[in-house]
């Protein structure tokens, strides 16, 4: 094992569960793929299939674009909760947890009369974001750390889905069968990762076998980010002096203020203040907050609506659109994941993470220049596969586990992970309004805005440091 790796590989707990080597790690890491894949698909599979369901329900694309956003917002703030729960009852408990609402939620998407019902069901889908976090800790905890980078970059090769086939598959679906039968292939593949996490995840032992869960202080956490991400979505439709913008803003002040009171005053906090403060762990979020809104609103959503739109748009079909421009990124991504996890743990986490924010920021750039030119604008989000499925993410998420606190191993993991949802569905919230007139001025308007939010990212991206004594 290189110097760099035995510094950088996450704290395990003080009842430490065996390492696993062999068919044994392979077999986990295999189960935690197909975990994670059952709330990826929900992500990736959706997509194409945005269109169907405005036209099948009734409502305006504006509307049906909360079908993604109100999932990620979901899964952010679950996500802060369970992965911090799982400090104290075990990984394996909150996998099987988040596996099971998970099938309540699709359930209800699959036989859904109306929008609300669907919404629902898309919340309770959300809880499963929290696999991916759950499963990067289970690694660092489970295998040594000369496997840890290249696991953490398989399992965040599934965030491009099955190499783009199931955004492909998605489009196929919602032609033939309507974007319900989307929400069949996802019951059976969450069905698939239950049954494995009950047979192969270790119990393993708690990291926390004192105090308890700090369900307050999530609660207040949750209603702040809520009413944050209304407030710019909100904002960004209705203007930033609209009465219903400013009291969002106000919700939020009050929700996070009511946060910081109750972790003062809480033994075991969801997450310490003098660590929210460190340059370990608010920088990481921002990071990933302003990566997420910038990029992935890009590919996951106004270049799917801008494929399939009228002039200016391209007219494609739903299953063309996602073979020409998600499916290449997924399938650059799946290689490009573990490669960036091998080369951040020999040449150091930080300086991956911002080469790939430097690649994405260019290519961003190019995409505002030839927003109409089919062919260069799926050479571009195919790049986006690398510089940022690949590089980006796979850093990012590495950073959530190897900087989070010594006292709370999966609070930065699960803030991180909320992050990734909250910087999602603030990406399609904010662009939304712009990418549903369907002008050139629209869409030009909206890249602009995501392009100049990536900028911010690699920005703060520059205050991240780790501990000392410690090499990333």
């Amino acid at each position: 094992m290189s110097h760099s790796q035995a510094q950088v590989q996450a704290p395990r707990p003080a009842e430490e569960t065996p390492l696993l080597s062999g068919k044994r790690a392979a077999s986990l890491v295999a189960v935690l793929v197909v975990a994670v894949l059952s709330y990826q698909l929900n992500a990736t599979m959706i997509s194409p299939a945005l269109p169907d369901i405005a036209k099948s329900l009734g409502v305006s694309s504006a509307a049906a674009s909360q079908v993604s956003s109100l999932f990620f917002l979901a899964g952010a703030i679950l996500g802060i909760a369970l992965g911090r729960w799982s400090d104290f009852i075990g990984r394996r408990r909150v996998l099987l947890i988040v596996l099971t609402v998970l099938a309540v939620g699709t359930l209800l998407c699959m036989f859904a009369p109306n929008l609300g019902f669907l919404l629902v069901g898309r919340v309770l889908q959300g809880s499963s974001s929290a696999a991916f976090q759950l499963a990067y800790i289970v690694l660092s905890e489970t295998l040594p750390a000369k496997l840890f980078g290249t696991t953490l970059g398989i399992i965040t090769a599934v965030n491009g889905g099955v190499g783009g086939v199931d955004g492909y598959i998605g489009g196929l679906l919602t032609e033939h069968f309507g974007f319900r039968s989307i929400f069949v292939v996802v019951f059976a593949v969450g069905l698939l990762g239950l049954a494995g996490v009950a047979l192969v995840v270790p119990k393993g032992k708690p990291a926390s076998t004192t105090g308890k869960m700090d369900w307050a202080g999530a609660a207040t956490l949750s209603i702040a980010l809520i009413c944050l991400t209304y407030f710019v979505s909100q904002g960004s439709e209705s203007g930033w002096l609209a009465p219903a913008t400013l009291l969002f803003a106000l919700g939020a002040a009050v929700a996070f203020l009511a946060f910081a009171w109750v972790e003062k005053r809480t033994a075991t906090p969801l997450i310490a203040l003098h660590h929210l403060r460190s340059r370990q762990v608010w920088p990481v979020l921002a990071t990933t907050v302003l990566t997420l809104t910038g990029v992935f609103a890009v590919i996951n959503f106004t270049v799917v609506l801008l494929s399939q739109g009228d002039k200016p748009g391209f007219g494609m079909s739903a299953s063309t659109s996602a073979l020409v421009y998600l499916m290449p990124a997924a399938l650059i991504g799946v290689g490009a994941a573990p490669l960036a996890g091998w080369l951040a743990g020999k040449h150091g986490w930080l300086r991956i993470l911002r080469i790939g924010l430097v690649l994405s920021i260019l290519a961003l750039a190019a995409v505002v220049v030839f927003a109409f030119n089919i062919w260069t604008v799926a050479a571009l989000v195919a790049f986006l596969g690398f510089a940022y499925n690949g590089l980006v993410l796979t850093t990012v998420n590495g950073l959530g586990v190897l900087l989070s606190p010594r006292d709370a191993p999966a609070a930065l993991p699960g803030l991180n992970g909320a992050s990734f949802g909250i910087g999602a569905g603030l990406g399609i919230g904010i662009v939304a309004p712009f990418v549903s007139l369907g002008t050139p001025g629209g869409y030009v308007t909206a890249l602009c805005i995501s392009g100049g939010i990536t900028l911010l990212a690699l920005f703060t991206s520059m205050f991240i440091a780790p501990r000392e004594g410690q090499s990333i």
